[in-house]
């Protein structure tokens, strides 16, 4: 059985486990409480020395990664296709993945919010307004290319979930958390409201994890 370390409330994990959702994989959650530091424990990062999740266990070898490990599991299990078949829309979905997973997670994940609190004092109020001006930057970019690659709302790319869904998804969920308006970006709307709906896109959202009443 595979297993996914993680944190409920990590976006970079909620993608993984829609990904195992979606391709109706047998998976075992093992949490991983960031807010207490589990992910600093020696015997965590023996097998993730970045101290970072998701972390997927699969036959005794250890993958990270979000993308790294969606990537495998689309290879292992390609029934139904997170990437297209041709090649230049393979590396369009990809390029609208790595915008999210590349550009925005990265100035807004949870260690960076602990830096600007803890290490520079931002209080609640400065914290929320680095969150949202990343989010607001970063979204009008993607909504524009997903106007570019003629998304219909339901999906970023195409007529099914994609790589890019599974990077978006989570995005929106945390951007909402940080009362982020999604007023100016219809399609990324419009998406959201489309799949958060998704029986596999619910079973894997943050409240629904074991781990969800942890701090």
């Amino acid at each position: 059985m595979l297993k996914l370390y993680g944190y409920y409330r990590s976006s970079a994990a909620f993608r993984v486990r829609i990904a195992l959702e979606l391709k109706a994989l047998d998976w075992e959650s093992i949490p991983v409480n960031l807010r207490l530091g589990d992910q600093k424990q020696q015997n965590y990062q023996q097998n993730n020395p970045q101290g970072l999740v998701p972390l997927l266990e699969s036959n005794g070898q250890f993958i990270a990664q979000s993308l790294a490990i969606i990537e495998y599991l689309e290879e292992l299990h390609p029934d139904p296709q997170l990437l297209p078949s041709g090649i230049t829309e393979r590396a369009q979905v990809r390029g609208l993945a790595y915008q999210i997973a590349m550009e925005m997670h990265p100035l807004n994940n949870l260690r960076v919010l602990k830096y600007l609190e803890d290490e520079l004092g931002l209080d609640e109020d400065k914290k929320t307004c680095w969150y949202q001006h990343w989010i607001a930057e970063g979204f009008s970019a993607f909504e524009k290319t997903l106007k570019n690659y003629g998304s219909e709302g339901q999906f970023c790319f195409g007529d099914s979930p994609s790589l890019a869904d599974l990077c978006l998804i989570p995005q929106v969920y945390n951007g909402l958390r940080f009362k982020c308006d999604l007023s100016a970006y219809p399609l990324i709307q419009s998406i959201w409201d489309h799949c958060i709906k998704l029986d596999a896109f619910k079973s894997a959202a943050p409240e629904n994890q074991p781990d969800a009443t942890t701090a």
